[in-house]
């Protein structure tokens, strides 16, 4: 499973209906669940974006298609980050020349 980052920020909608912002993350966790993506953290942040949340997903297209399906929703924007652990990030250094 790879590991993504996902900044999001609310848009005008989103924040009209702040007060579900939790039910919302549950749905999301519920969907990415039923798609094999694994919702590890979730915070919600001050500064630039509004939640910031973890995921494992099986490969970039699955996360994609994720990221397709929150974005629908109309209710954040999002910045999706691929995020490489000690050790995969030690492979990637052993690849270097």
């Amino acid at each position: 499973m790879a590991t993504y980052i996902v900044l999001a920020s609310f848009t005008d909608q989103g924040i009209r209906a702040g007060k579900d912002t939790v039910k919302r993350a549950d749905a999301t966790r519920e969907h990415a669940k039923k798609m094999g993506v694994t919702m590890k953290n979730i915070h919600w942040t001050t500064g630039s974006y509004d939640v910031v949340i973890e995921f494992d997903a099986p490969d970039d297209a699955t996360m994609a298609a994720l990221g397709m399906a929150i974005g629908s929703a109309g209710n954040v924007r999002t910045q999706t980050l691929r995020a490489f652990s000690r050790d995969e990030m030690t492979g990637i250094l052993a690849k270097v020349k």
